[in-house]
C-alpha cells in the first residue's frame, strides 16, 4: 500500500508475507488486490510505473503497489520485502534475472513452497496505460508474458519497454542492493555508453556505434591498401625476370601437344575393350536372373503350404489347451461329488452311533431304579429299630446351604483358576510362535538391511535414525524401496532390479514435501550422511489399470506386469507407477523372444521384458520408423530376499496384544488365589460346625436322610424317560433321506466320469490329427529346405556374375572418367563437335566418343606405344625448362591486372569511410560534450554544496579511438588532497555510495528515461553525508517535469526535509497484521480524518 505523503505520513501496510505453517510469529495476511488508493496527484512521464502487482513472489502472497509521479520512498526493516519490489520492477520489464544479482533463474523468484509466480507492472502511456503481466512456472523454470491482458512473447514485451526508452540493464537507470558495489566498477567506457543510454538522444548511442565500426572498417581498409599496393609492385618485377623463360616453353610445347594426344587416345582404345568383356558378362548375369526368378516362383505355394500348415497346428494346440482345461474342470467336480458322498455316509453313521447310545442309557436307567427301590426298603427296615431323638434338623440344614454356598463359590473360583492357566498356557504358547515368526522375519529383513549397509552405508545409518524418530513426521515416511518391496518370486526379482535404477532403489519415500524437508535436514544436512529421498503423487497411481488388458497379450508369451510381480505400501506402489510405468511393462518369456519381432510390430509396446533381455522401443521424430534396442538383464543383487513387512507388523501388534492379556492373566489368577484362601478358610470352619451338629444328631435322623435323598433320586431317574420306538422311527427316517441324496449324487458324478472319458477320447484325437499337421509340415520343410539350398546355389551364381559385371562396369567408367580427363571434359559436359567421330554406347547409358583429331592417330595400343615414345625423345631434348614458371607468369599477369583495379576500388572506399566519419563524428562529438559538460556542472555544483570537489569530464588517449572514449569521474572529499579517479579501490564505500548517488542526481534532470530505481545506497553513509544526499534527492526528484524516481532504503535519519510531491512507500511486517478481508483503506481514511477533525474541538 502506499499513500502520498509530506513530511508526516501515516503508516500504513504495504504488503504482507507467508511464512512456513508451524511459525505463528510469521503468519501475517497478504494485502488484498482492491485496496489500493487512489493515484497521487501530478503529471506522470510517458512510461513512468502506475502499479506493481505480484502474486507469490519472494516474500509476498499478494501485494499491490501504487506509487506517484515523482520520488518514491521505500521504507522498510531489513527482510520485510522492499528489494522484492525492485526485482519485481526488473524482472516485470523483461529484465534477466542475473542481472538482480540473486539468481540465474526466474524460477527462483516464485515464493517457496508455490509452484507459479505473478508480475503485473502497469506503465503510463497518453494513449493508454501499458499492462504487462508475467506468469512464472517454477517447474518449467518458464515464463508467460501477457499485453494488456493478452498472449504475446517476451520479445514483443522487450520491444514495447525499450520504445518507451525503459532500460533495466543499465545501472545509471536501475541500481539493484546487489549492484550498488558494481557501478564503481564499471570502467569509463562503461559507463560512457550506460549515460549515453539512459539521457542522451536516441541517435546519440547509435552514432557512437556507427562511429567505432566505421574506425574499425577504416583501420582495415588502410591496412588492404598499404598491403596491396607492396605486393604489386612485388608482382611487377618479379614477371620481368621471367619472360625469356616463358617464350622457350612454348617451343617444347609443340611436341608435348602430340605427346597429349597420343595419351587422351590410348584410354578409349583400352576402354573398347573392357566393354565388350561387360557386354557378355551382362548377358550370362540376365539368363542366371531368368532362372533365379522362376525359382522363386516355384516356392511360393510351398510357403504358403508350410503357413497354413503351422496356423492349423496353432489352432489344434489351442484346442488341446482348452480340452485339458475342460478335463480339469470336470475331474474337480468329480471330486466335489465323491466328498458329498463320503459325508453322507459319515452322516449315517453317526446317527446310528447315537440311537444306540441312547438304548444303552435306557436300560442303565432301569437298572438304577431297580437298586434304589432295593436301597430304600433296607433303610425303611432300619428306620423302624431306631430310636426317637432331639430334632437338630434345622441348624443342620442351615449349614448344610452355607456349606453348599461356600464350596459352589470355590468351585467356580477353581474353575476359574484351572481356566487362567490353561489360558496362560496357551497364550504363552502363542507368544513362543509369534516370537519365532518374527525371528524368523527379522533374520530375513537382517540379510536385506546387511546387503543395504555393505554397498550404500549412509543410506542404512539413515533408516536407523528413521526408525527412532518416526514421531517427528507427520504424514507417513518408508524406508528405502528396497527394504519396503517384497517379491512374490524371488526368480522374478532382475526384473525390478533392471527397471528401477539403483538411486530410488535406495529412496525414502514420503507423502509429505514438510516431512521430506524435516527429513533432509536432520540427516542430509546435520548428519552428513547421502540420501536420496522422492514424494509419492498426491493422487494414486497403484490401481490404475494398463493400458493393455493381459489377456491380449498372452498370446505372446507375456505372463505379468512388473506391478504384479511384488507387494509394496500403496505410497510406494503409486510413486512406481507414476515414475516408472511398471502397470504398463509387461513381462513375457523365451517364446516372447522367439517372436520378437512380431511383439514390437503388432503390440507398439514402449518397454517389454522377456526371460532374459529388456526392450526398449522408440519411434523416430522424423522417419516415423519403429526403433528397438535390447540390453541383458544384470543378476539381481537387493530383492532376491522376500520379507512381508505387513505381516510382520501384524505379528508385532498380534505380540503386545498376547503379552498384554498375559499380564492381565497373571492378574487375575493373584485376585483369585486371595479369594479361594479366604474360601477355603470359611469352608473350614462350616465343616467343623457341621461336624458337630452331626456328631449330635441321631442315626434316625440319618436314616430319614437318606430315605428322603434315595426317594428324590428315585422320583427323577422315572421322570427321565426315553421312547426308544419313537427315536428309532426317526433315525430310519433320516438315514432314508439321506440314501435318498447319496443316490442322486452317485448318478450325477456317473454323467460327469462319461463327461470326462468322452473329453479324454476328444483331446486323443487333437493330438493325432496335430501330429499328423506337424508331419505334413515337416516333410513340406524338408522340400522347401531342398528348393532353397538349389535357389542360394544359383543366387549365388547371380551374385558372382553380377560382381564381375560390377566390377567390369565399374572398370569401364574409371575408363571413360580417364579418357574424360585426358579431353578436359567433366563427367555432365558433352564432347564438342569438331572433336567427335563414331559415338558408341557406354554400359552406363551415356553417349560418348574420342575426339575426330584421333582418326589420323594409330589404332592399337602398340602402336600408339611406339609414337609416344618418339616424341618424349623429341621433347626431352628441351632440357632445364620448368612448366610452372609459365603458369606462374600468367597468373601473375592476371593478379597485377586484378589487383589494379581493386586497390582503385578500395581507395575510394576509404575516401568514402573518411567522410563518413567525419560527418558522424561532428553529429555524436559536440553533443556529448555539451552533455558531458552539463553533467559536469550538475555534479560539480552538488559536490560543492557538500564542501566537497567533483569533476565530470570526456576522457580519451586518441581523439581517433571511437571504442576508448569513456567519461571519468575525479572526486575529493578533503581539502588537503586532489581529485582522484573514482575507482573501487582508493575511495570508502561511503565516498563511493555518494559520488555515485550525486552521479545518477546530475542525470535525473538531464534524464529521459521515464523512471529512476535506487535501492539502499545510503547503507555506506555517514550521517552527515546521508542528510546532504536525501535533501539533495528530495529537491532534484521533486521538481516539474523531471521522471519518476524510487528511493529504497531500510533506515532514515531524524528530521529530514521532505516534500508534497514525495510518496513515502512503508512496508510491514509482523505477526499482528490485519486478515486481507479485514483491511479497507477507505475506511481507515475515513476514520482517521474523523480523529482530525475531532481534536481541535476537544
Amino acid at each position: 500500500m502506499a499513500t502520498p505523503s509530506g513530511k508526516t505520513s501515516t503508516p500504513t501496510p504495504l504488503a504482507s508475507k507467508r511464512a512456513a505453517p508451524r511459525d505463528p510469529s510469521s503468519e501475517v495476511p497478504s494485502k488484498r488486490k482492491s485496496s489500493a488508493p487512489p493515484l497521487p496527484a501530478g503529471p506522470f512521464v510517458e512510461g513512468s510505473i502506475v502499479r506493481i502487482a505480484m502474486e507469490n513472489f519472494l516474500t509476498y502472497d499478494i501485494c499491490e503497489v501504487c506509487p506517484g509521479p515523482h520520488l518514491n520512498m521505500i521504507i522498510g526493516a531489513n527482510g520485510t520485502g522492499k528489494s522484492s519490489i525492485v526485482c519485481a520492477i526488473c524482472l516485470g520489464l523483461a529484465g534477466k534475472p542475473a542481472f538482480m544479482g540473486r539468481a540465474d533463474k526466474v524460477g527462483f523468484f516464485v515464493k517457496r513452497g508455490c509452484s507459479k509466480g505473478m508480475i503485473e507492472i502497469e506503465l503510463f502511456r497518453t494513449s493508454g496505460n501499458l499492462v504487462i503481466t508475467r506468469e512464472i512456472d517454477v517447474a518449467k523454470n518458464q515464463s508467460s508474458w501477457f499485453i494488456n491482458k493478452k498472449s504475446t512473447t517476451q520479445k514483443v514485451v522487450e520491444e514495447q519497454v525499450a520504445a518507451l526508452n525503459i532500460q533495466v540493464s543499465n545501472l545509471c537507470q536501475f541500481l539493484p542492493q546487489d549492484k550498488v558495489g558494481e557501478f564503481a566498477k564499471l570502467s569509463k567506457i562503461e559507463l560512457l555508453e550506460a549515460t549515453e543510454k539512459s539521457i542522451g538522444p536516441p541517435e546519440m548511442h547509435r552514432y557512437h556505434c556507427e562511429l567505432k565500426n566505421f574506425r574499425e572498417k577504416e583501420k582495415q581498409l588502410e591496412t588492404s591498401c598499404k598491403e596491396k599496393t607492396e605486393y604489386l609492385e612485388k608482382m611487377v618485377q618479379r614477371n620481368e625476370r621471367y619472360k625469356q623463360d616463358v617464350e622457350r616453353f612454348y617451343e617444347r610445347k609443340r611436341h608435348l601437344d602430340l605427346i597429349e594426344m597420343l595419351e587422351a587416345k590410348r584410354p578409349w582404345v583400352e576402354y573398347e575393350n573392357v566393354r565388350q568383356e561387360y557386354e557378355e558378362v551382362k548377358l550370362a548375369r540376365d539368363r542366371v536372373k531368368d532362372e533365379v526368378r522362376k525359382l522363386k516362383e516355384g516356392q511360393i505355394p510351398m510357403t504358403r503350404r508350410i503357413e497354413d500348415m503351422e496356423t492349423q497346428r496353432h489352432n489344434l494346440e489351442a484346442r488341446i489347451k482348452a480340452k485339458a482345461t475342460d478335463i480339469k474342470e470336470t475331474s474337480q467336480k468329480c471330486k466335489q461329488k465323491q466328498d458329498i458322498i463320503e459325508r453322507k455316509d459319515k452322516h449315517i453313521e453317526e446317527l446310528q452311533q447315537a440311537l444306540t447310545v441312547k438304548q444303552n442309557e435306557e436300560h442303565d436307567r432301569q437298572r438304577r431304579i431297580s437298586n434304589t427301590r432295593k436301597m430304600i426298603e433296607d433303610l425303611q427296615n432300619e428306620l423302624k429299630t431306631t430310636e426317637n431323638c432331639v430334632n437338630l434338623q434345622p441348624q443342620i440344614d442351615a449349614i448344610t446351604n452355607d456349606l453348599r454356598r461356600v464350596q459352589d463359590k470355590k468351585e467356580l473360583c477353581e474353575g476359574e483358576i484351572i481356566d487362567k492357566h490353561k489360558e496362560r498356557e496357551t497364550l504363552e504358547k502363542e507368544k513362543k510362535s509369534v516370537n519365532d515368526q518374527i525371528v524368523q522375519f527379522d533374520n530375513l529383513m537382517n540379510q536385506k538391511e546387511d546387503k543395504l549397509r555393505q554397498r550404500y552405508r549412509d543410506t542404512y545409518d539413515a533408516v536407523l535414525w528413521l526408525r527412532n524418530n518416526r514421531d517427528k513426521f507427520k504424514q507417513g515416511v518408508y524406508e528405502p524401496i528396497m527394504l519396503t518391496i517384497n517379491m512374490k518370486d524371488n526368480k522374478n526379482a532382475k526384473y525390478i532390479e533392471n527397471h528401477i535404477p539403483s538411486n530410488d532403489l535406495r529412496a525414502f519415500v514420503f507423502e509429505s514435501q514438510e516431512d521430506m524437508e524435516v527429513f533432509l535436514k536432520e540427516v542430509r544436512d546435520n548428519k552428513k550422511l547421502r540420501v536420496n529421498t522422492v514424494i509419492a503423487p498426491k493422487s494414486s497411481y497403484a490401481d490404475r489399470a494398463p493400458s493393455r488388458s493381459l489377456n491380449e497379450l498372452k498370446q505372446y508369451g507375456f505372463f505379468s506386469y512388473l506391478r504384479e510381480l511384488f507387494d509394496a505400501p500403496a505410497p510406494v506402489m503409486s510413486y512406481l507407477c507414476c515414475q516408472y510405468h511398471i502397470h504398463e511393462v509387461p513381462v513375457g518369456t523365451e517364446r516372447t523372444r522367439e517372436r520378437i519381432e512380431r511383439v514390437i510390430q503388432e503390440t507398439r509396446l514402449k518397454q517389454m521384458y522377456t526371460a532374459e533381455e529388456k526392450y526398449v522401443v522408440k519411434t523416430s521424430f522424423y522417419s516415423n520408423k519403429v526403433i528397438s534396442s535390447n540390453t541383458s538383464l544384470k543378476v539381481a543383487q537387493f530383492l532376491t530376499v522376500t520379507v512381508d513387512l505387513e505381516q510382520r507388523r501384524h505379528l508385532e501388534e498380534h505380540l503386545k496384544e498376547v503379552n498384554r492379556k498375559l499380564r492381565a492373566v497373571e492378574s487375575g489368577l493373584i485376585a483369585l488365589r486371595e479369594r479361594n484362601k479366604h474360601l477355603e478358610y470359611e469352608d473350614n470352619e462350616l465343616r467343623q460346625k457341621k461336624k458337630e451338629l452331626l456328631e449330635r444328631k441321631t442315626k434316625k435322623r440319618q436314616l430319614e436322610q437318606k430315605i428322603s435323598s434315595k426317594l428324590g433320586s428315585l422320583k427323577l431317574m422315572e421322570q427321565d424317560t426315553c421312547n426308544l420306538e419313537e427315536e428309532e422311527r426317526k433315525a430310519n427316517t433320516r438315514i432314508k433321506e439321506i440314501n435318498v441324496q447319496k443316490a442322486k449324487l452317485v448318478t450325477e458324478l456317473t454323467n460327469l466320469i462319461k463327461t470326462c472319458t468322452s473329453l479324454h477320447i476328444q483331446k486323443v484325437d487333437l493330438i493325432l490329427q496335430n501330429t499328423t499337421v506337424i508331419s505334413e509340415k515337416n516333410k513340406l520343410e524338408s522340400d522347401y529346405m531342398a528348393a532353397s539350398s538349389q535357389l542360394r546355389s544359383t543366387e549365388q551364381h547371380f551374385i558372382e556374375l553380377d560382381e564381375s559385371r560390377q566390377r567390369l562396369l565399374q572398370k569401364c567408367k574409371e575408363l571413360m572418367k580417364r579418357a574424360r580427363q585426358v579431353c578436359n571434359l567433366t563427367a555432365e559436359q558433352n564432347i564438342p563437335q569438331e572433336y567427335q567421330t563414331q559415338v558408341p554406347t557406354i554400359p552406363n547409358g551415356h553417349n560418348s566418343s574420342p575426339p575426330m583429331a584421333f582418326q589420323d592417330l594409330p589404332n592399337t595400343l602398340d602402336e600408339i606405344d611406339a609414337l609416344l615414345t618418339e616424341e618424349r625423345s623429341r621433347a626431352s631434348c628441351f632440357t632445364g625448362l620448368n612448366p610452372t614458371v609459365v603458369d606462374e607468369y600468367t597468373k601473375r599477369e592476371e593478379e597485377i591486372v586484378q589487383l589494379t583495379e581493386e586497390l582503385k576500388i578500395k581507395k575510394v572506399e576509404l575516401d568514402k569511410y573518411r567522410e563518413n566519419i567525419s560527418q558522424v563524428k561532428e553529429r555524436w562529438l559536440n553533443p556529448l560534450k555539451e552533455l558531458v559538460e552539463k553533467i559536469n556542472e550538475k555534479f560539480s555544483s552538488f559536490f560543492s554544496s557538500m564542501q566537497c570537489a567533483g569533476e565530470v569530464d570526456l576522457h580519451t588517449e586518441n581523439e581517433e579511438d571511437y571504442d576508448k572514449y569513456g567519461i571519468r569521474i575525479r572526486v575529493k572529499f578533503r581539502s588537503s588532497t586532489l581529485l582522484h579517479e573514482l575507482t573501487p579501490h582508493h575511495q570508502s564505500g561511503g565516498e563511493r555510495s555518494v559520488s555515485t548517488m550525486l552521479y545518477l542526481m546530475a542525470l535525473q534532470e538531464l534524464n529521459r528515461c521515464p523512471f529512476r530505481v535506487v535501492d539502499e545506497i545510503n547503507q555506506g553513509m555517514d550521517p552527515i553525508n546521508e542528510r546532504r544526499v536525501f535533501e539533495m534527492v528530495v529537491n532534484t526528484a521533486c521538481k516539474e517535469n523531471t521522471s519518476q524516481y524510487f528511493f529504497i532504503t531500510p533506515k532514515l535519519l531524524q528530521n529530514l526535509p521532505y516534500s508534497e510531491k514525495m510518496t513515502v512507500l512503508f512496508v510491514y511486517n509482523g505477526p499482528h497484521m490485519l486478515e486481507p478481508n479485514k483491511w479497507n483503506l477507505k475506511a481507515f481514511q475515513r476514520r482517521r480524518r474523523r480523529i482530525t477533525f475531532t481534536q481541535p474541538s476537544q
